[in-house]
């Protein structure tokens, strides 16, 4: 027989499948509730092909890669039916910190085992916890949440209806590691989020140029926290905390430098001797705490201190009241209402006439995070800065880790 007859359609073969495996995607969307105000897309074929690449290139991380797989468990043989799309949701109306996912389950049983090796408490009627996050089995699918509070929403809408809404994954992503997504009725805002060997950027435009001038004028800043915002992105960020704050305050300008630093705070409590008279017990704590400059700038400075007033923000002693990091001064100078934490006195950085925000990492933030994992303490002590900037309707978001002779893919 020719060879050629053999070889040209096994090539073929070997074509297609590679295509299916590698580039072909299931893009229906199935589970993103009609209410969902935000979405998170993760492209699991490409973090894969990522992964596999970065591995293949890194052979001195073959058998640590190995010896963890076996230690772990392996995902991919824990029941679950690994999607095209990892999707991820936040619902209109809840707290910001609550965001959930549903995956389609190969085998329930065979997932259990898989929560129970991962040191899931099982807390009945098929739900699960590991620190802050929840896990809920329904049949052939699962709910994951950082809260357990959208379960049952979730469930009658989205698995117990005889046909939900399918969205097609190009309305989020356009062949990028991932995308986040703001949903307001019709109107979808998409950022790109891409992987980097160092670092990982989110953007809603990929040819913008404020990574490049933003961070050329913040590379010499040491500093803890650098903040220069404009009155548009104090109103976006107000969302978060009070949606009406900066209308009523009036801001038009914010800045702010901080620094950490660790004090002994002192604890004083009383015992009672064998007369039982009173003794005075003193104990002393490490605790991590800011100091910081704040400079408000408002359009009407009065309207302004009348606002913080009127919120019980401003003390007899001058003191605001509303940073919980104690003892600071509150004082007017013309346009500006400024902060200062009287502790230790930080100088304000120069103005850069940009919008950002500069988190620098530092190693007494690690004390203050008792709450996170073993893990997540690990990913956060890797990072070296992380970077916001915006100009007109460019945004951009920039988490630098540091330099590492692994890529973040087999770090993290």
């Amino acid at each position: 027989m020719n060879k050629k007859k053999i070889i040209v359609p096994l090539v073929l073969l070997l074509a297609v499948a590679v295509y299916f495996v590698v580039f072909h995607k299931n893009k229906n969307l199935r589970y993103i509730p009609e209410n969902a105000d935000a979405v998170v897309l993760i492209d699991i074929k490409k973090v894969t092909g990522q992964y596999l690449f970065s591995l293949a290139t890194n052979p001195s991380h073959w058998s640590g890669s190995q010896s963890k797989g076996k230690n772990s468990g392996s995902l991919k043989d824990s029941g679950i039916r690994i999607p095209d799309f990892l999707q991820i949701f936040h619902i209109k109306d809840t707290k910001f910190s609550e965001w959930y996912s549903i995956l389609e389950l190969k085998n329930s049983q065979k997932f259990i085992a898989f929560l129970k090796k991962q040191n899931f408490v099982d807390k009945g009627n098929n739900r699960f916890q590991k620190d802050q996050l929840f896990i809920m089995i329904n049949g052939d699918h699962c709910v994951a949440g950082t809260s357990d509070l959208a379960f049952e929403s979730i469930q009658k809408k989205l698995l117990k209806a005889s046909s939900n809404s399918v969205r097609d994954a190009d309305l989020f992503i356009h062949n990028t590691t991932g995308s986040i997504s703001f949903i307001s009725g019709q109107k979808i805002q998409n950022f790109s989020i891409e992987l980097h060997d160092n670092e990982i950027e989110i953007k809603n435009n990929l040819n913008s140029e404020i990574p490049t001038i933003i961070a050329s004028k913040l590379q010499n800043e040491n500093h803890f926290l650098e903040v220069e915002l404009d009155k548009e992105n104090i109103r976006n960020f107000s969302r978060f905390f009070n949606k009406s704050m900066a209308d009523s305050s009036q801001i038009e300008y914010f800045k702010a430098t901080a620094d950490l630093e660790q004090v002994s705070d002192t604890i004083i409590s009383y015992e009672y001797d064998d007369n039982f008279n009173e003794v005075e017990k003193k104990t002393f704590q490490k605790l991590t705490q800011p100091n910081y400059t704040l400079d408000i700038k408002s359009d009407d400075p009065d309207n302004t201190w009348k606002y913080f007033q009127s919120k019980k923000w401003i003390n007899s002693e001058n003191q605001f009241t509303a940073i919980p990091f104690q003892p600071n001064q509150v004082s007017r100078n013309n346009d500006d209402v400024v902060i200062k934490s009287t502790r230790t006195p930080v100088s304000f950085s120069p103005p850069i006439k940009e919008n950002y925000i500069l988190i620098k990492n530092n190693t007494l933030l690690y004390s203050s995070l008792k709450m996170l994992s073993n893990t997540e303490k690990r990913i956060i002590s890797d990072i070296d800065y992380v970077l916001y900037g915006n100009k007109s309707k460019d945004y951009w978001v920039k988490i630098k880790a540091k330099n590492g002779e692994l890529p973040l893919i087999l770090r993290w």
